[in-house]
């Protein structure tokens, strides 16, 4: 796609912009190579699969909040930040300095409050604890009945900073990182628009 534009001097300049194609190509090696790596998975997966799926193994290692707490804070980080193709393993990552911090009395306060509002909300609005409603919309809507709480606010602080600037997500969520070291955006990328 090119474009004509009046210079400073009066002259026509053609600026060109960059277009993506946005169709995957993949070739039959690359199908036989990924189809081989998913029959692995397979495979590997039953025996890791309850471990990691539920967090039940993760919610046993956090000692100060304790089992029941983490499965809540795990829950509730994915129904405030929902991303449906990210791995457990960095929710899991969000939520753990919560078990350090709770060993200050004034936070475990707060997480334990917060928790106790958490479920006590829900058990009024659907008759069950957080973690046993089964619908994300139900859940979501004991969320929004508990916003404004400090507890709340807390949480979906520290969890924006806690996934977002995880560097190792950088990519799943098309983000190039850091420029300013190799001379900002405005000639690395400002004007792409792949994202259309």
């Amino acid at each position: 796609m090119s474009r004509i534009d009046k210079n400073g001097e009066g002259e026509d300049t053609v600026s060109t912009m960059r277009l993506v194609d946005k169709a995957r190509r993949i070739s039959r090696r690359g199908f036989l190579k990924g189809s081989g790596m998913a029959s692995i998975g397979i495979t590997v997966m039953p025996a890791t699969a309850l471990l990691t799926s539920s967090g039940d193994a993760f919610a046993e290692s956090l000692t100060t909040l304790g089992p029941d707490a983490a499965k809540d804070l795990l829950k509730m980080a994915r129904d405030i930040f929902p991303h449906d193709k990210l791995a457990e393993k960095y929710y899991m990552h969000a939520i753990e300095p919560y078990d350090a911090a709770a060993k200050d009395p004034a936070t475990k306060k707060l997480l334990a409050d917060g928790i106790t509002l958490l479920n006590a909300t829900a058990q009024r609005m659907h008759g069950a604890a957080y973690v046993r409603i089964p619908e994300e919309e139900k859940r979501v809507a004991v969320l929004k009945a508990i916003e404004t709480s400090p507890f709340f606010q807390k949480i979906r602080g520290d969890l924006v900073t806690r996934i977002y600037d995880n560097k190792e997500l950088y990519s799943f969520f098309g983000y190039e990182g850091s420029s300013w070291e190799k001379g900002g955006y405005a000639k690395r990328g400002f004007n792409d628009i792949d994202w259309l």
